[in-house]
């Protein structure tokens, strides 16, 4: 099993900022990428921001020079700057993480997509 824990969402006014940290643990042993995205009620999953292993970010076109994202050194915990907010990125926030999970106790791995419970950010006008 694989765990990402989210933490940093809440409620905020119009222009305010929020930080979001993501920490990844258990059968994940190799993390290739890892990063956000975001959904709202009858709309698709919305890519925010990702950053490969080898520190490559990639952003969603509507967070672009508003949101950062970064990692710690081991590279298994990534934050979210979230600056400038909008009311239209309230969103629940999920965390997720592409790599190399262990299977099985004997040895059995496979290149996995995770994700994260999410964590409510709201935007107030």
């Amino acid at each position: 099993q694989v765990q990402l824990a989210e933490s940093g969402g809440g409620l905020v006014q119009a222009g305010g900022s929020l930080r979001l940290s993501c920490a990844a643990s258990g059968r994940i042993v190799i993390i290739r990428a890892m990063g956000w995205y975001r959904q709202v009620p009858k709309k698709e999953r919305e890519l925010v921001a990702l950053i490969s292993a080898g520190g490559v970010t990639v952003y969603g076109d509507s967070v672009k020079g508003r949101f950062t994202i970064s990692r710690d050194n081991a590279g298994n915990t990534v934050y979210l700057q979230m600056n400038s907010l909008k009311p239209e990125d309230t969103a629940v926030y999920l965390c997720y993480a592409h790599g190399r999970v262990e299977l099985t106790a004997e040895g059995t791995y496979a290149e996995r997509d995770n994700w994260g419970q999410g964590t409510q950010v709201a935007v107030s006008s």
